[in-house]
């Protein structure tokens, strides 16, 4: 039996893998890159429209969501968002700005790639594709110390031959985007080993509508508004879209990752006034004018058209009571939306829970039960916002892990 031995295998050539790998090829480890795709950062090509949203410089614990509020700490901490955006600028990648804290590669996701996998080329590190991963074991080591009586190897069985690690980290991410061969092999392995895996499902991910009111806003899709949604005491000031299965936008994909089935969300379609004091304003400055004309230069005009003609807000001002402000007003800023599901993974930017963290060290990333075994990015209990919050975890986690293979 040939075997081929290296100190590290990672399994997954994504954002925390590739950067797991350069950091613990500096170091002087062997480190082999297993992945069955046949490219490479598939997901980081396709993130942000193709341009890929690879930081936020306000990254912080809050921006994150886990059964343990805690572990994500000690990580960021020594990762920042500015430390990858010095490294990126070494590189001289260009990239902007496009809302504060939000940074998007100039041209293409792929300038950011190269990057990575020019550190793994300096760095020492092999990435094999096209590679399936069949077994893995942990093989105790003939050792007649006490000391070193937990010490094992890891050998991998791959459809291209069996390899054996002193580190293996599995860097497979979540159930996103199954397109682009997202499995939940990560979290196979970690039942395997003896950790628990929390519930999982579709993060970051646009909501479907009740039949009713998908009839309602069919002739509304891909009408955009900026709006508040709201879900218990979490809200986002984003922007929201209509489509022909439901609502989308980030204001939605944020909000998803709170909702909970069988509830309502609540939607303010005009955030930036307090509708009501307006109305009476205008009540009383412009009697004549219409609500309607004054909401066309608050809301889309497709979209206030629906919202007329439902609740028969045609006449002026000089007509509305005291009573009927108050309708419009709730109506506007707390519009009720009982969604029938999520798109689910087909469309899921990221996956909602995973690999408890109760299991993994929060220093080194090391499975606490098996040494030698490291967890890191998405397969992990750890969920970003949306923008640009995930990219830095799986940075961050990528790195840390590195420093301890």
């Amino acid at each position: 039996m040939i075997v081929n031995k290296v100190d590290v295998v990672i399994i997954g050539a994504g954002a925390s893998g590739l950067m797991c790998a350069a950091t613990a090829g500096y170091r002087g480890k062997s480190v082999l890159v297993l992945d069955h795709a046949n490219k490479a950062g598939k997901k980081i090509l396709m993130s942000g429209g193709g341009r890929c949203n690879f930081t936020n410089m306000d990254a912080s614990p809050k921006h994150f969501l886990s059964s343990n509020a805690h572990f994500c700490i000690s990580a960021l901490r020594r990762y920042s968002p500015q430390d990858f955006v010095d490294l990126v600028d070494r590189h001289g990648l260009e990239y902007v700005e496009k809302t504060p804290g939000q940074l998007f590669c100039e041209h293409s996701a792929k300038d950011l790639l190269a990057i990575l996998l020019t550190e793994c080329e300096w760095a020492g590190v092999t990435i094999q594709l096209n590679t399936n991963i069949e077994q893995v074991e942990d093989i105790p080591t003939d050792t007649n110390s006490e000391q070193d009586s937990l010490h094992s190897v890891k050998r991998i069985h791959t459809s291209n031959g069996i390899i054996e690690c002193d580190s293996l980290v599995i860097a497979t991410g979540g159930l996103s985007i199954p397109t682009m061969g997202a499995t939940g092999f990560g979290y196979k392995v970690a039942e395997q080993f003896g950790l628990t895996v929390l519930p999982t499902r579709a993060g970051l991910v646009p909501l479907t509508l009740q039949p009713s009111d998908k009839e309602r806003f069919a002739e509304l899709s891909g009408v955009s508004s900026d709006v508040t949604a709201s879900f218990n005491d979490t809200h986002f000031t984003e922007p929201m879209l209509f489509t022909h299965r439901g609502l989308s936008g980030p204001a939605i994909l944020q909000i998803s990752n709170f909702w909970t089935p069988g509830h309502p969300i609540f939607i303010n379609l005009i955030p930036q006034q307090d509708i009501k004091a307006q109305l009476i304003q205008l009540r009383q400055d412009s009697p004549k004018a219409t609500l309607e004309k004054w909401l066309t230069k608050q809301l889309p005009k497709r979209l206030v058209q629906v919202l007329v003609e439902e609740n028969e807000w045609q006449g002026s001002f000089s007509e509305l009571s005291n009573a009927k402000i108050d309708r419009i007003s709730e109506q506007l800023s707390n519009w009720i939306i009982k969604p029938n599901g999520t798109e689910g993974y087909r469309t899921a930017e990221v996956t909602l829970g995973g690999v408890d963290t109760e299991f993994v060290s929060s220093k080194t990333f090391e499975a606490k039960n098996v040494p030698g075994l490291y967890f890191i990015g998405e397969v992990l209990d750890v969920t970003g916002w949306l923008g640009g919050y995930n990219f830095q975890w799986a940075w961050a986690s990528g790195y840390a892990a590195g420093q301890f293979v």
